[in-house]
């Protein structure tokens, strides 16, 4: 974003210069070709005013000698009366005057002024012409100027450069104005915009800065109340939910109380085993619903402690079914965004479906590695694998409740991972959780 600010406002900076320095680039061409032309005849009149300053003409010599000191690219010649020219004449030879100037404005005595010279275009140049009156022979003297066109536009190199430095200086300094500004403008959106992605992702304690420009830092502002709203709701119905278990305890003890006051010793030990796991499902919603005061709002634990743990404690049922376990995993600890708790129910889920749907003696792996977000955890088996729709809430199969591998997705989904489903190289289940990192 901020490169697309800058570069449109380089693109109407260098607009608005080129619509400057186009026209002041034309004005100053004509400018200084006017100037050189009208030198051209500031020279001729010099000349003029030199041959005419005393009472007897100069001689060649003198005529020569003056013309080398004359200032200038462009050539001088004096053709005198006597028809000698001296002086550096135009390429071409010297050209013929228009009709009717050789004589016309020329006084008969030594204080007439001169009269303008003549300025003609002549091959790819200006010539500037101009008759004196010879004080000694009475004749006409011929005093012509000549520059070529380069000659008359050498001056404009100059002032070319200097536009063109302003320009190119008046760009980079909107350049850099521009950068400074869409800096000042972009860099608290882009902050703003990233903790809008860590509150999507759980991070409820991420805040927007609220400096910048006003309107960007109301922005940022109300991202921040809409954040602690939505923690504060988020705090007040997980205490809603721990509150209605501890409610739940009271009628529980009381069906506990009725089970041991059963005369049937089996039924009461079987009514008794529900009761308990009742109980102990209660105090996992309890623990869940005050885990952001105890844990923070950021779980994690380490996925390579969990899963050893995890296997080990199902290693007994697996040993008695005499199954084969292929057990993989990291040397070094990884952690994940997800906790404790959850990640273990996760892999009890996946654990319990490979006990519960495979036939005994089938042999299963599970296999933790690091993944570019976090961890990558597979779970296989050499069953008959797992039907199409057993991911989905609800659904049961064998008299389970079908919510073994929804707790797994919505452990990783939880993370902002995912799950997925697939066949072993065996032609068994294959199920992949992806758990981000912390």
């Amino acid at each position: 974003m901020r490169r697309r600010i800058v570069a449109l406002v380089a693109g109407m900076i260098t607009l608005v210069v080129l619509a400057f320095v186009i026209p002041l680039a034309i004005l100053v061409r004509h400018t200084v070709y006017q100037d050189a032309t009208k030198s051209l005849q500031d020279k001729a009149n010099r000349i003029a005013n030199y041959l005419r300053s005393g009472y007897t003409s100069p001689t060649e010599k003198q005529i020569a000698a003056y013309l080398a000191a004359l200032p200038g690219d462009s050539s001088a010649c004096v053709e005198l009366a006597s028809g000698v020219i001296v002086g550096t004449q135009p390429p071409g030879g010297v050209p013929a005057l228009p009709a009717g100037q050789p004589g016309e404005g020329n006084g008969d005595d030594h204080g007439g002024g001169p009269q303008q010279p003549v300025l003609a275009g002549y091959r790819s140049g200006q010539i500037s012409q101009l008759t004196v009156l010879d004080p000694d022979t009475r004749g006409m003297t011929v005093v012509r100027v000549f520059a070529t066109d380069s000659q008359l536009h050498s001056g404009e190199t100059g002032w070319w450069l200097l536009l063109g430095g302003s320009a190119v200086g008046l760009l980079l300094v909107g350049i850099a104005g521009a950068e400074l500004l869409t800096r000042r403008l972009v860099r608290p959106l882009v902050r703003t915009a990233e903790t809008a992605q860590q509150l999507s992702v759980g991070e409820i304690g991420a805040r927007a800065p609220v400096d910048g420009p006003k309107e960007i830092a109301d922005v940022g502002k109300a991202l921040n109340r809409l954040a602690d709203r939505i923690d504060e709701l988020i705090a007040e119905e997980r205490e809603t939910v721990a509150d209605l278990s501890h409610r739940l305890r009271t009628p529980l003890t009381a069906l506990r109380l009725d089970a041991e006051a059963l005369r049937d010793p089996a039924e009461a030990e079987r009514v008794g085993t529900h009761v308990s796991s009742l109980e102990r499902l209660l105090t996992a919603v309890i623990h869940a619903a005050r885990r952001p005061q105890r844990e923070g709002r950021m779980p994690s634990c380490d996925a390579t402690e969990v899963v050893g743990e995890r296997v080990a404690f199902w290693s007994a049922l697996t040993d008695e079914q005499g199954r084969a376990c292929t057990v993989s995993l990291p040397s070094s600890p990884l952690p994940v965004r997800a906790a404790a708790e959850d990640f273990s129910a996760a892999v009890d889920a996946l654990l319990e479906n490979v006990i519960a749907h495979t036939p005994e003696g089938a042999a299963f792996a599970v296999r933790l590695s690091a993944a570019a977000d976090g961890a990558q955890l597979e779970v296989s088996d050499e069953g008959p694998g797992i039907p199409d729709d057993s991911d989905v809430r609800g659904r049961s199969d064998r008299g389970s409740t079908g919510l073994g591998l929804d707790i797994a997705r919505r452990c990783a989904e939880g993370s902002g991972g995912s799950m997925s489903i697939g066949r072993s190289p065996s032609g068994g289940a294959l199920v992949t959780l992806l758990v981000h990192s912390p």
